[in-house]
């Protein structure tokens, strides 16, 4: 059985985390280009919030018996074919943690133009992969 109080967490760490996000992304591209430490602050912050979705979905397809996952990616898989998230959602997802690995694994070969834009317009796919959890559980 999911546990709603891990899941609740979960969820309060990713909406924490998106709203660090938009509390320094309201800037043009060029000045964040230009400011290092709103890249990191945005960029970190990318990294917890996919960080904590990823945790719920594993949570999710653990309790769930839904199979055993061999990479972060195959889970939000589980979740389209057990009808918790769409396809287009599931690739989201999927990018998102694309996203997620570059950051952590190769910082030095990341496009900091896309980093913004992720900041500016696909981080709100975060918020509807909660959205979409939360209506399921």
């Amino acid at each position: 059985m999911v546990d709603k109080d891990v899941m609740l967490s979960k969820i309060g760490s990713v909406r924490k985390y998106l709203k660090r996000i938009k509390n320094v992304s309201n800037i043009t591209l060029q000045a964040f280009l230009n400011d290092v430490n709103t890249q990191d602050i945005i960029l970190f912050n990318i990294q917890l919030a996919v960080q904590n979705c990823i945790d719920i979905a594993a949570h999710i397809v653990s309790e769930k018996d839904m199979g055993i996952p061999g990479s972060a990616n195959e889970i939000f898989y589980f979740l389209e074919e057990n009808k918790y998230i769409n396809n287009l959602l599931t690739e989201k997802m999927v990018k998102a943690v694309g996203f997620r690995n570059l950051i952590v694994h190769e910082y030095g070969k990341l496009d900091l133009k896309r980093a913004y834009d992720i900041s500016q317009n696909d981080i709100k796919d975060l918020d509807t992969f909660l959205k979409a959890v939360i209506k399921k559980i």
